[in-house]
């Protein structure tokens, strides 16, 4: 009987340390360029965790076992990788075949493109705005004068409302390196985390264009997208007349089914240049402006994929005016229709994860949707080595 409980015993701890998770890393590249591919959409899809490629085309994820690995990005041919074919490899790379499919001539429509945008809107926050719940992997890079001198990274859950178009925030983990000077005061350091995916959800980066004076102050083009028949591109550009406009926007959509893909929002430094001066203490100077953002529709699903945001500005102070740049990085790694259960004293109601104690219980920055890079490793150490 010993023997045999033994034996349980033996099997028992065997089937655990086989049942071990182990962390794998993929680089997705162009097959004929042998470049690294930023911003593809990596699925596995055993466990349905999405992960986005860095620059270095990277993603690194846990794993108990093998998964089949779905790979897509918006100009590439979507991929599907049996595990089998990797051979087990905790390393490896993938490569996509590019559409290249050259179709950017101009889109001829009865409408006008004002009023297509305000349909793709109506209907995407339609489609979007159901009841769910999303983890996102968050974090923000802080640079002051030209130093980087904060960075704070976080697994954040979000449950979206339909009932009340309101969001739920909860922290999982998250940590924080670095210090901001007193001066700086907390609407400076970035995104608010209380709306931000509202904002997202909303569209409302895109309510400029919306405005029925829009056409008086923007110049809209429609055209095929150039490697990917089945969405088109919409480009709004200031008109040079225009006082207050000073964004391009760049909006990705598939034109059957109404939905947006993407939109990118930038500030060129021609913009810049027509805007006046500020001198007044506390006043802010834009030097840069970027947003882009990503949704992706999965059968029925369509949510916010990624975000990224830059912003520049320098503080006019006394003395010395201050130079302030700050990066924000959002990434969906979990999407589900479920709620979760919560008490109200959970409920996070700050703007920004800065100054919150840190709750690390796992290396959740390594395999939480976005890798970062080598460099972005070396700039969270040095922060780190400086408390």
């Amino acid at each position: 009987m010993k023997r045999l409980l033994l034996l349980f015993v033996f099997l028992l701890s065997c089937v655990s340390v086989f049942a071990q998770k182990e962390e794998y890393s993929i680089i997705v590249k162009d097959i004929e360029t042998l470049e690294p591919i930023q911003n593809a959409t990596v699925i596995i899809m055993k466990t349905q965790q999405i992960l986005l490629s860095n620059e270095e085309g990277k993603v690194t994820f846990m794993l108990t076992g093998g998964s089949n690995i779905q790979v897509s990005e918006t100009n590439y041919e979507n991929l599907t990788v049996r595990w089998t074919s990797l051979n087990g490899a905790q390393k490896f790379v993938i490569y996509l075949k590019s559409k290249n499919n050259k179709l950017d001539e101009v889109v001829l429509s009865k409408e006008s493109p004002e009023k297509i945008l305000q349909k793709l809107v109506n209907n995407s926050i339609k489609k979007i705005s159901t009841s769910h719940r999303q983890k996102v992997y968050v974090r923000e890079f802080f640079m002051l004068d030209n130093q980087y001198t904060y960075y704070n990274d976080g697994l954040v859950n979000f449950q979206f409302d339909k009932n009340n178009n309101a969001t739920t925030l909860l922290v999982e983990q998250n940590r924080s390196y670095g210090l901001l000077e007193a001066d700086i005061s907390s609407d400076l350091k970035g995104y608010n985390l209380n709306n931000i995916m509202e904002n997202y959800l909303n569209f409302k980066y895109l309510d400029p264009l919306l405005d029925s004076k829009s056409k008086k102050a923007y110049d809209f083009t429609i055209k095929g997208h150039s490697t990917n028949k089945d969405y088109y591109v919409m480009s709004v550009i200031p008109l040079d007349k225009a006082k207050e406009a000073i964004d391009n926007f760049e909006i990705i959509y598939d034109p059957l089914k109404k939905l947006i893909v993407e939109f990118t929002i930038s500030v060129t430094p021609a913009s810049l240049d027509k805007i006046e001066e500020k001198t007044k203490e506390g006043e802010k100077n834009m030097t840069k402006s970027f947003v882009n953002v990503a949704y992706r529709l999965n059968g029925d699903d369509y949510y916010l994929l990624n975000s990224n945001e830059e912003i520049g500005y320098t503080l006019v102070q006394k003395e010395k005016s201050k130079n302030i740049q700050v990066r924000n990085c959002f990434v969906t790694t979990g999407f589900n229709k479920q709620n979760f259960t919560y008490d109200e004293g959970d409920v996070f109601k700050e703007k920004s994860l800065f100054n919150k104690k840190n709750k690390i219980l796992t290396n959740y920055w390594d395999i939480s949707g976005f890798t970062a890079t080598d460099q972005e490793k070396a700039i969270i150490a040095s922060l780190e080595f400086k408390l």
